[in-house]
This record gives structure tokens, C-alpha cells and sequence, in this order.
């Protein structure tokens, strides 16, 4: 008896804990893959008490608008530079790059770089990264602006998807050192897709 007992006590622990453990929120593999980041303790920029009431990050509406194909022109005789970050820490980038595209009736041109450490690492050796300003920041996105990561295009032809912009860490935690999106790299309308502000 004392083991049926025992048997019945640990199946409805094992059933509760089941039952509270809340599927991972999202639209997309992005959102989802987003927010099981923010969740999990060993990866969360999030201070703890934020985490511990952490459910999912606040995104704009998926939006086809916003998956832009941009031409792609590689730099030439680019020199690697010191990007300022909100910290002291200088981080070593190289102008890799700039895309061009329409969005909104309006022609746009950004910068992206390449981190000179990080191309180093495996599975980064084509990493480019995108950070950009919009109309937006301040308001219902993060003041600071956003980034975009992206791949090396084979050709001159790269998609843009604005729906995977996200904020830097230091929007969530001050502790932490990110890069300052150079004022370049603005986009004059308003950019409504991706992670929305922070809300604590």
C-alpha cells in the first residue's frame, strides 16, 4: 500500500510540474527561439527578477513588409575600426559592406560589419551584423536602436528580414557593453516589426 502510496504521490508531482511548464510563445521559429533564450537562466540577459516574471518578449505583428531584398555591394580598401559601445569597451569591426533597398515608397542605405574576433570563432566566419536606427526607437522600440544578424550573400542579392530585428542586451540589463549604431545607419520611416521595447 505504502508503495502504491508512493507511486500515486510522485505521477501527480510529475503531472503538475507537466502541466505548469508553459510551451515556449512565439509566431516564428524567431520569436520562439527568442524567448526560450530569455528564458533559460545560463543564457537570459534578463536580471533575475525580470526573468523570474519573464514570459515573452513583446514583438511588432509578423509583416511580409518588412522581408526586403536589398543589393548587396561588397567594400573595398576598408580599414578595421574601433565601433564605440555604451561602455568603455572598444570593439574591432570592419566595414564589410552596404545594402541598398525600398521600403515604404523610400530608398535606403545601410552599413554592415563584420567583427574582426568574432569571424574567428567556427560557424562565424560569415557572419555579418546589421545594426540600424528607425522612427520607432524611443518610443515603441528601444531607444538605442536594433540589430539584424546576417550571413555573407553569394551574390549581390541579400533578403532583409526586419521581423528578426532585436534589441541589444544592454536594453535589458546595463551591465552589459553593446555596439552604438552608428547614426548612418538610419532609416527614416517608421520600422514596425521585430522586438518592441523592454517594459519591466
Amino acid at each position: 500500500m505504502k508503495t502504491l502510496y508512493s507511486f500515486l504521490l510522485g505521477f501527480i508531482l510529475l503531472y503538475s510540474c507537466a502541466t505548469d511548464k508553459q510551451p515556449i510563445q512565439g509566431e516564428t521559429e524567431f520569436q520562439r527561439n527568442l524567448n526560450a533564450e530569455f528564458k533559460d537562466a545560463s543564457k537570459s540577459p534578463l536580471k533575475k527578477k525580470d526573468r523570474r516574471a519573464f514570459k515573452a518578449l513583446d514583438f511588432f505583428k509578423v509583416d511580409s513588409l518588412y522581408v526586403v531584398q536589398a543589393t548587396f555591394t561588397k567594400s573595398t580598401d576598408e580599414k578595421p575600426f574601433q565601433m564605440k559601445t555604451t561602455t568603455d569597451r572598444l570593439l574591432t569591426y570592419i566595414k564589410y559592406g552596404e545594402i541598398s533597398f525600398n521600403l515604404k515608397d523610400g530608398s535606403h542605405t545601410l552599413s554592415v560589419y563584420q567583427d574582426q574576433d568574432l569571424m574567428n570563432e567556427e560557424g562565424f566566419e560569415d557572419y555579418l551584423f546589421l545594426p540600424f536606427l528607425d522612427d520607432t526607437n524611443g518610443d515603441e522600440s528601444y531607444g538605442g536602436g536594433r540589430y539584424i544578424d546576417l550571413r555573407i550573400p553569394d551574390g549581390d542579392v541579400i533578403t532583409i528580414d526586419f521581423n528578426t530585428a532585436y534589441n541589444p542586451y544592454c536594453a535589458y540589463n546595463e551591465a552589459y557593453s553593446c555596439p552604438i549604431v552608428p547614426r548612418e545607419n538610419y532609416v527614416n520611416v517608421e520600422v514596425r516589426a521585430g522586438v518592441k521595447a523592454f517594459v519591466q
